[in-house]
């Protein structure tokens, strides 16, 4: 095993494998846990993140006989900056795809996203053609399942406020040149922001920058938001796949969500449920922030384990 720049304190026992994955279209590097032959885990990040994010859920999961996979996305080092410059979620679809197949993931193999992993198991659980068994989101739930007829005009206009105000950075994102130069400072602030209060974001921070190490990398970060607010179409490889990427789930998913999560607002979750899939489960995780699989990994590690059990007996039946 070799070593990966910028490993965040974690013990000898519970430290990954260093996996280089040569896709046909991205050389991707991941970290890995648990025994070859177990059912595959892929567990995707979001911003401002890295697949170390994971360092405490995929010890926990290979401890149950899971073979859990972590990628760094692309653009994100060690994973090369991709060499069709896209960064639509389709594009993030299309690696999922792609890793589940070159890791040889069976039809019930795991999907958990975190951020902007998220939107891409929503795509994936949308699409109908998803090689998953399961799927996890974590931290953006479902926007097509926003109850936001039931809130009521006053209570949308006051969250809207509110969101509007924390997702400043997507705004900001749109600049050209400046946010890619900037980001070491943004990138500090997002994580104190989204965390609970007193939260040690150190690791999380100095990882983020770490995979992120110049302007081009910098820039390819910025790129997903760009990508999604800017309304450009994806290109052809993609454009399948991409149409699914805001699309209600047609298979049931798993949506954990932090009671503090400072970058979505916990009221967001409700109604989900209602427009989900039966076997669908929607859990707050109490004490976490948005980064919830760090501030709260046993009992995120809990609900996980529990889904799966429940749907892998809904299976059999």
């Amino acid at each position: 095993m070799s070593e990966s720049p910028n490993t965040p304190t974690q013990s000898a026992a519970a430290a990954p494998e260093i996996l280089h994955i040569d896709l046909p279209h991205l050389r991707v590097c991941a970290l890995a846990w648990g025994p070859a032959d177990g059912r595959l885990v892929l567990c995707l990040h979001g911003y401002p993140d890295t697949a170390w994010t994971w360092r405490h859920l995929g010890p926990a999961l290979a401890a149950q006989g899971y073979r859990v996979i972590a990628p760094f996305s692309r653009g994100y080092a060690p994973t090369e900056i991709p060499r069709d410059g896209d960064y639509h979620i389709g594009a993030l679809m299309h690696d999922a795809i792609a890793l589940h197949r070159h890791l040889g993931g069976g039809d019930d193999a795991v999907l958990i996203g975190h951020d902007w992993g998220a939107f891409t198991v929503n795509g994936l659980a949308a699409y109908p053609g998803s090689p998953f068994g399961a799927h996890v989101m974590m931290a953006v739930p479902p926007l097509r399942a926003f109850d936001n007829l039931g809130r009521g005009l006053l209570e949308n206009l006051r969250m809207t406020a509110i969101q509007l105000r924390r997702s400043w950075y997507v705004l900001f994102f749109q600049l050209p040149f400046v946010p890619e130069r900037v980001l070491h400072r943004v990138i500090p602030r997002l994580w104190r922001d989204w965390s609970p209060p007193g939260a040690d974001v150190d690791d999380g921070v100095r990882s983020a920058l770490a995979a992120l190490p110049s302007i081009a990398h910098r820039r390819a970060a910025v790129s997903y938001y760009r990508s999604m607010v800017r309304f450009t179409s994806a290109p052809r490889q993609y454009a399948g796949l991409h149409r699914f990427r805001f699309s209600l789930p047609r298979v049931p998913v798993l949506v954990l969500h932090g009671e503090q999560d400072g970058a979505i607002q916990l009221g967001y979750l409700d109604g989900v449920i209602d427009a989900l899939p039966p076997g669908s489960r929607v859990r707050a995780i109490s004490g976490a922030g948005h980064f919830l699989q760090i501030d709260q990994p046993a009992a995120v590690g809990d609900a996980i384990l529990e889904y799966l059990k429940v749907d892998a007996a809904q299976r059999r039946s």
